[in-house]
């Protein structure tokens, strides 16, 4: 598929899709169980970058169409409680090593001035599959580092085609470039075409490697700001050009399950799509929406971290099914190991646990999760065990407002409306308990904590 053929036609975009725009509910049909004696699947990760919980059809929006992803929820489970991190950096750090992004020193969004990045003694997602064989690439929004050492090919991606961080971000008269391995290739990006590019790289990948086990980490620049998109797409969404911009990436993964099915790779690959935070309220109209969901990018309440989620592997993952335990991108790497026939590494922490009983639909399978804290650059702010939520007094970034020490329902109030701490104060025991062992472990800038278990980023040589 070429960006030329991408022009031809709005109505290709449409065909055949639309028979899957509606959501099913739970059920689908009985599957067998994964056994390990079986082919170790392909991996492709799809991930969004500002999406909102509410951007996506089959996430309740009214406005943007997105017939393929809501096919793709229908053919395989949609995780309604599934965390990233509140910001862009942070949240990459978490999904590539499996940690909490302070573990990793990786807190605070990287800007072009910084002189740190990804260590080079982390073991990434991908530098674990090459162990077993895989084709790796990244193509897409990178930022965990854009000096040479940090870039990703030095961290286990085979090829990397795509922006070093975001699109708004530009030292002096230095432009966003679009680089290629660890070559500028195009210097100011042009941004218009980059979801057709990325998806026609990530078509050429597949396409190349289909006869050996593949992960394809496909991160794209949108819709973080500036909006922009592919003439075939422009002024069709009822969102307006947010919505065109989502649309295109919603093309994208059709064009990219297309493929799958044409190569005879669908029924072996696992394909998780998801965002790396939450909407940015505050850029008004060009900002996506949280749905029913509290704040957005930037905060610990459940708009900065919860995120529309869907993963499909057809004959594995129960078709139009859904999981409401707590998940996050920390587990991506432990369950991609279990799938490959590895191990994470057992030489540090790793805070990810394996969620394959929940992706597989096991009867009674549980959240591996005891915990999950909610950290804003090296704040410790909430942490969620179940089905409460305990948020320890800060300032919410947005308002300025002080919190309080507040406890929610989550289950009841997923909104976080209503505050229970007074009436149930020993949940609220239980809950600071959690928080207080995790500032001992990671520290904590509210408290001062200075915490123990933090492994230090890599720093540019010099």
């Amino acid at each position: 598929m070429s960006y030329q053929a991408v022009q031809l036609s709005r109505r290709q975009f449409l065909k055949g899709s639309l028979a899957g725009a509606a959501c099913l509910g739970l059920g689908g049909l009985a599957l067998n169980a994964f056994a390990e004696s079986e082919k170790p699947p392909n991996f492709i990760f799809i991930l969004a970058d500002d999406l909102g919980y509410g951007d996506l059809g089959c996430f309740g929006s009214p406005l943007i169409k997105t017939p393929n992803l809501d096919r793709m929820a229908k053919e395989g489970m949609k995780f309604t409680d599934f965390y990233a991190q509140p910001v862009c950096t942070p949240s990459r750090a978490a999904l590539l090593t499996g940690c909490y992004p302070l573990r990793v020193s990786l807190p605070n969004v990287i800007n072009y001035s910084n002189k740190i990045g990804i260590s080079d003694k982390e073991i990434t997602i991908a530098q674990m599959l090459k162990q077993k064989g895989y084709a790796t690439a990244c193509i897409g929004k990178w930022h965990l580092g854009w000096q040479k050492p940090f870039l990703p090919t030095h961290h286990g991606f085979d090829y990397f085609y795509g922006l070093p961080y975001s699109n708004d971000m530009k030292y002096g008269n230095d432009a966003v470039p679009l680089m290629q391995g660890e070559e500028i290739i195009e210097q100011p990006a042009v941004l218009e075409t980059l979801t057709p590019r990325y998806t026609e790289q990530a078509i050429k990948f597949i396409t190349e490697h289909k006869d050996k086990p593949f992960f394809l980490y496909l991160p794209h620049t949108f819709p973080h700001v500036p909006l922009k998109t592919a003439p075939p797409f422009e002024g069709k969404s009822a969102r307006g050009l947010y919505g065109d911009v989502v649309e295109t990436l919603d093309w994208s993964a059709g064009q990219i399950f297309d493929a799958l099915k044409k190569l005879g790779l669908d029924d072996n690959t696992l394909v998780v799509f998801t965002s790396d935070n939450g909407p940015w309220l505050i850029k008004g109209k060009d900002a996506g929406s949280a749905g029913p969901l509290r704040s957005g990018k930037g905060t610990t309440w459940e708009g900065g971290l919860r995120e529309p989620t869907i993963m499909r592997w057809p004959g594995h993952i129960p078709a139009g099914s859904t999981c409401s335990e707590v998940t996050s991108t920390i587990d991506i790497l432990p369950t991609f190991a279990k799938l490959a026939g590895t191990k994470p590494p057992s030489d540090r922490i790793i805070d990810g646990k394996d969620i394959l009983p929940l992706m597989l639909g096991k009867p009674g399978a549980k959240s591996p999760h005891e915990t999950f804290f909610y950290y804003r650059s090296d704040q410790l702010q909430a942490v969620r065990s179940g089905k409460w939520k305990l948020v320890v007094p800060h300032q919410d970034p947005l308002d300025k407002s002080d919190v309080p020490l507040s406890l929610y329902d989550l289950k009841a109030d997923i909104a976080e409306k209503t505050d229970l701490s007074a009436k149930y104060p020993s949940i609220v025991k239980r809950l600071q308990g959690y928080i207080e062992r995790m500032r001992e472990d990671l520290g904590d800038q509210i408290t001062g904590a200075p915490g123990k278990n933090r492994r230090p980023p890599g720093k540019v040589p010099g």
